[in-house]
């Protein structure tokens, strides 16, 4: 697909590190999948990735994790 943030990159599969933060919480997930722009490096993760990340975010905070770093595994 074509980058909509630079416009003229194309995606391709690759990994991306994800970081989330959320009231006191940093949790870094390390090589997610994800479609990143050849040109400017923008990550685009599926839905189902997308849902897998913020679940394992959720349960992070409610164990009361303040900052993790986490290889991704995927469900």
């Amino acid at each position: 697909m074509k980058c909509v943030i630079c416009k003229h990159g194309e995606t391709h599969p690759g990994t991306t590190t994800v970081t989330l933060e959320r009231e006191g919480m940093t949790l870094v997930f390390k090589r997610v999948p994800a479609q990143v722009c050849e040109n400017c490096g923008e990550a685009y993760l599926d839905e189902a990735t997308t849902a897998h990340v913020l679940a394992t975010a959720q349960e992070a905070a409610r164990a009361g994790v303040q900052v993790d770093v986490r290889e991704y595994v995927a469900a």
